[in-house]
């Protein structure tokens, strides 16, 4: 049987443009149509939207609906405390760990304290609705990824049916378990910006950092057909080698900014080309041989959504509608376009505007390839009629990706 599942990636208010891309999936499906995701994974960001949509009572429209209205009408100050005094108190407290070890005895380092976006979950993640969807056949697994800051491992805290089996592979586990919003908030805690969370003995941060193999847990979960949305631009040919000029040495945060991108980003590309290049390698080798070799392998359908545009770009032109003493940090560090650090703000950047143009551009970008969303889910299959014809764009313009 084909069993689907969805991958969401971290990146901070990146995150927005997954919301564009499912809202565009919702519009291809038939009306009323349920989710059509049993298993459901995401680290960071992507955590919050996957346990968000998991969590919703209603049919995937509604879902998506409702995970639209929460990105358009966020704000900055719904994630994290955006006042000078809070800032200026965070700088206090790294200063004075320099006198103990760099440590604290009770709340853990970071540049700014996240405390709304846990009153933001509890209002919007209702985890007892999962067992629920468990119980009905409407899910099979919620996975969410984290990192564990004593052993490095990258832990996949998942919730499911009870034949789905832990697992352990280098420096990566699977972890039955029931998820709570802890786990929401140590998943998308970025590393120095929001705090660690303690989940039972360990301290975790986000899922990004030694997520060496982002798509593994939908594989252990049982998927053989995954979508991917990505929110780097990079899996389009038409950025790759593109040069910019040099101003000035590397500011911090453009150096930040190259830091997140190999914790959220490189990782995910990674496994996608590793994926591709395993199933090609099995397309070489007749089913039989396999089955008389043994070989525990088999090929899994992917479709990898990502941006069309980069969004560093859209970021350092939506900077400016943060509240003046972020704007006065991040201009400090060089996080704007003129600085070069643009990456580094594109994350924290959870205005409004900024995760509206997301949304649009996953949209936009998704409806693009509006037949290959079709393919994926078998729609000409269930109705009998041919995919929907729409233009597409050229290969070297391309956000998205069909491998089998």
């Amino acid at each position: 049987m084909d069993k689907r599942a969805l991958v969401l990636s971290g990146g901070g208010a990146r995150a927005a443009y997954q919301v564009g891309v499912l809202k565009a999936i919702a519009e291809i499906l038939p009306e009323q149509a349920p989710n059509p995701f049993p298993i459901i994974c995401g680290t960071s960001a992507g955590a919050i939207n996957a346990a968000t949509l998991a969590s919703h009572p209603g049919t995937f429209q509604e879902s998506v609906d409702n995970l639209e209205r929460v990105w358009r009408n966020l704000s900055p100050e719904r994630i994290y405390h955006t006042s000078t005094r809070s800032l200026l108190r965070s700088l206090l407290r790294i200063g004075l760990s320099l006198f103990n070890q760099g440590a604290t005895e009770t709340k853990p380092l970071s540049l700014l304290d996240n405390a709304p976006l846990m009153t933001l979950l509890r209002e919007e993640v209702d985890f007892d609705r999962l067992d629920d969807a468990i119980g009905s056949g409407a899910l099979e697994a919620l996975c969410v990824t984290a990192m564990g800051y004593s052993t490095g491992q990258s832990v996949s805290f998942f919730q499911g049916h009870p034949q789905l089996l832990p697992w352990r592979r280098a420096q990566r586990v699977g972890s039955p378990c029931e998820l709570t919003h802890d786990h929401l908030l140590a998943s998308s805690a970025i590393p120095t910006i929001f705090p660690a969370v303690k989940i039972h003995r360990e301290y975790f941060g986000d899922g990004a950092l030694r997520q060496m193999a982002p798509i593994s847990p939908a594989l252990h979960l049982g998927a053989n057909h995954i979508l991917v949305v990505g929110v780097s631009g990079n899996r389009n040919p038409v950025h790759w080698g593109r040069r910019r000029s040099v101003r000035h040495t590397p500011s911090m945060a453009q150096i930040m900014g190259q830091m997140f991108n190999s914790a959220f980003i490189d990782a995910m590309e990674s496994d996608i080309e590793h994926l591709e290049r395993i199933n090609r390698l099995l397309g070489l080798i007749p089913e039989e041989t396999r089955r008389q070799e043994g070989l525990p392998l088999r090929r899994v359908e992917s479709l990898i959504v990502s941006p069309s545009e980069e969004i560093d770009l859209i970021a350092g032109r939506k900077v400016r509608s943060l509240s003046r003493a972020l704007r006065f940090a991040l201009n400090a560090v060089g996080a704007t376009k003129r600085g070069g650090g643009a990456t580094a703000a594109s994350y924290l950047l959870f205005t409004a505007d900024f995760c509206g143009t997301l949304i649009d551009l996953g949209y936009k970008d998704t409806m693009w390839e509006r037949a290959a969303i079709e393919s994926f889910f078998d729609l000409s299959a269930s109705n009998g009629a041919p995919p929907t014809p729409v233009p597409t764009r050229a290969d070297a313009e391309v956000g998205i990706r069909k491998t089998s």
